[in-house]
């Protein structure tokens, strides 16, 4: 992302006003001082929009950089692709590239790691797959998976080992956490309820949403 180009789009203003700012500022100007004695390098921009302007430069400033750190954290793992690079490359705010490193950031023992141990990973790819039919029945094709040695002791203990692997792989998945946040901010509420029975300041969220 080019910053200069990316806040003069922002604030819509000219990429020269722009980058004579961001000079202002990384010089160590307050922004009182650039608000006052440096009206004819900022174009008279007010100390409000001054503001707004650094903290954004700061911001995507931290973006970028939390972008190559995460960049590298995969790389270091082998794992990085093209369509990972393309998607921190695209990524706007914190949020979506703490949703790309997450599948690759160091977990404490879940679930589902717990299942991958127990070599249940193949079984929860095949039930992923949502086929209309399989060469076996679900339940002949999960007793494949029964080790009792690793705790799989029957094939209902092999189904819920996959599904917990599914669960966690859909939670890591960026662009379903991306969608699920938006259709949340978009359509969730937020619900109030009373907790005891008293009058209150409060007591029109007794029941509110």
């Amino acid at each position: 992302m080019n910053i200069i180009n990316e806040l003069a789009k922002e604030f819509n203003l000219a990429i020269s006003r722009v980058e004579a700012t961001v000079a202002l500022i990384d010089d160590g100007n307050t922004i009182p001082f650039i608000a006052r004695y440096r009206k004819e390098v900022t174009g008279s921009l007010d100390d409000t929009v001054l503001r707004d302007l650094d903290e954004r430069l700061k911001y995507l400033r931290s973006l970028e950089t939390r972008k190559e750190e995460v960049r590298s954290l995969i790389d270091a793992q082998g794992k990085l692709t093209p369509e990972i690079e393309e998607a921190l490359a695209n990524a706007k705010i914190l949020t979506e590239v703490e949703d790309i490193y997450r599948p690759f950031k160091p977990k404490r023992k879940t679930r589902a790691s717990v299942a991958r141990e127990k070599g249940l990973e193949p079984l929860a790819a095949l039930l992923m797959e949502q086929r209309d039919s399989y060469e076996k029945d679900i339940i002949a094709i999960a007793e494949e998976y029964i080790n009792e040695e690793k705790g799989v002791k029957t094939a209902d203990d092999a189904i819920a080992g996959a599904k917990d692997i599914i669960a966690e792989d859909i939670s890591d998945n960026a662009e379903y956490r991306k969608s699920i946040r938006a259709l949340t901010h978009d359509h969730g509420l937020i619900v109030s309820k009373k907790a005891k029975e008293e009058d209150s300041v409060y007591s029109s969220y007794y029941d509110y949403n």
